[in-house]
């Protein structure tokens, strides 16, 4: 009885995490300046791991943002990631601390120099095309 009980909770435990709702991640809008982007919500280890790996293309007005439940210095790198991608490193009041391009399949660590609390990645060049720099800022648009 006991051995039923424990398959029965892991496989909730399983369902729950593999079923973001059929692999569909969680959107918000934001907006960066006059940029409106709509942003696929990183929010567990599970799809932090995962981002945007795998993807052939993202259009100009999509993004994912990793959101973290404090602020820590954080690293990223685009193993197995097949898209160029800029990143922007993000304080918790929403400031662009940093921003960094990386490129597909690369091992390299793109470190953050300060605690943030958020991550945005979008197609590289994306915040320079939108003229978007350090010290802009990020306004969360709640649904």
């Amino acid at each position: 009885m006991k051995a039923f009980r424990l398959i029965l909770g892991l496989l909730v435990v399983f369902t729950t995490f593999s079923c973001s709702k059929s692999g569909i991640l969680q959107t918000q809008e934001i907006k960066i300046n006059q940029w409106k982007l709509t942003v696929e919500i990183a929010d567990t280890p599970e799809t932090q791991e995962k981002g945007l790996m795998g993807r052939e293309s993202m259009t100009e007005d999509h993004g994912m943002l990793f959101v973290y439940d404090r602020d820590s210095r954080k690293s990223f790198w685009m193993k197995n990631t097949l898209i160029p991608l800029s990143i922007a490193y993000i304080a918790a009041d929403g400031t662009i601390r940093e921003i960094y391009d990386m490129e597909p399949l690369s091992t390299r660590i793109v470190d953050s120099r300060y605690s943030v609390r958020y991550a945005l990645e979008v197609n590289q060049g994306a915040f320079q095309r939108h003229g978007i720099k350090e010290g802009d800022k990020v306004e969360f648009i709640r649904p």
